[in-house]
């Protein structure tokens, strides 16, 4: 796991996930990443609602047993919870690569998240993650928001500080600009920008995708399903039954008219062209995420074992040429629908 030293970053393609280089970094990461934003459980501003510990310890043990090679966390994540989950999930494990995030701390009692990149709390929250992963090194360290503007050059010059003393072995940033980036990148090089993207979320098309393959920047996406949304198997009764303490209920518009029943009506149009290659939507909504070179891996979050066997044969599907214009044309019909709403 983090922390192991030698031969393993050569890692060779295995299983049935395809592998490419983070970057120029010489790690090679499979190209679906085991996602734990939904392990951190209840509790917290930004959850999913209660999970099982057991079922999110299976779900990572069998993305590792598929051929997945990397983990993704953050501390915020149920409040260190997910950490502590991974922790327990990777023990005994080995060639595993351990991302995880800093720059978000939070209140114990009311669960709310805000941001901190001071040198200070940087520091804390590394040494913090280190003893819930039970790692002695973390491979990937991510600032994971730029939140506190005022100490970013501060934070990041801390987790440079953190890979010379060996407790960190690369760093990179999460939801930033291309601005925030070149305001750090000076100071340490930035290994990976992990932006959201999806079908229904393509702002990095344009600018980022291009500046990190200028700048040889790896990119790890995340929710690349939207929240569930291109998984198939989102109602309008199970939207309307989200408990109330999962997050998708009040804070995301994806999840509320007029942009639910478009992206239902797109869904139904993916259908078709997923069992064409006796494939699933949610299979196929990885695999168009994947079909751009510049992503380096889709991070793709599983609360049971079933979740992730139902998904890792995307990291080794190649969209072919119709496929990917039939689902332009769905988006584009999505766009149009969303225009006259």
């Amino acid at each position: 796991m983090g922390g192991q030293t030698g031969a393993w970053f050569e890692l060779e393609e295995m299983g049935i996930v395809r592998t490419r280089e983070l970057g120029s970094t010489g790690m090679h990461l499979t190209t679906m990443g085991l996602g734990t934003y939904a392990l951190g459980g209840t509790g917290w501003q930004w959850a999913w609602g209660q999970q099982d510990d057991e079922d999110s310890i299976a779900a990572i043990r069998r993305g590792l047993d598929l051929g997945i090679n990397w983990v993704d966390c953050a501390a915020a994540y149920g409040l260190g919870h997910a950490e502590e989950v991974v922790g327990r999930a990777l023990e005994g494990r080995d060639r595993v690569f351990v991302a995880t995030k800093c720059g978000l701390v939070w209140d114990r009692g009311s669960g709310d998240v805000y941001g901190r990149l001071t040198a200070a709390s940087v520091r804390a929250e590394c040494e913090a993650s280190l003893r819930r992963l039970k790692v002695d090194v973390i491979d990937l360290y991510q600032v994971h928001w730029p939140h506190d503007e005022e100490h970013l050059e501060e934070g990041w010059s801390t987790i440079a500080d953190l890979v010379k003393e060996g407790k960190v072995r690369h760093a990179g940033v999460s939801n930033f600009s291309m601005a925030q980036i070149e305001r750090v990148q000076w100071i340490h090089p930035v290994a990976s920008v992990q932006p959201p993207y999806s079908m229904l979320a393509r702002g990095i098309e344009a600018d980022l995708l291009p500046f990190c393959t200028a700048n040889q920047i790896g990119v790890l996406t995340y929710s690349p399903l939207q929240s569930g949304l291109l998984t198939g198997s989102v109602t309008r009764e199970r939207v309307a039954a989200l408990p109330a303490d999962d997050w998708r209920r009040d804070h995301s518009p994806d999840f509320r008219e007029p942009a639910l029943s478009a992206n239902l009506a797109l869904v139904d149009g993916l259908r078709p062209i997923a069992e064409r290659h006796r494939k699933t939507v949610a299979q196929l909504a990885i695999a168009w995420v994947l079909r751009r070179p510049e992503v380096t891996s889709a991070i793709v979050g599983a609360r049971k074992a079933s979740h992730i066997e139902g998904t890792v044969e995307a990291g080794d599907w190649v969209l072919d040429p119709q496929d990917i214009s039939e689902i332009d044309a769905l988006l584009a019909n999505r766009a149009r629908s969303m225009s006259a709403a």
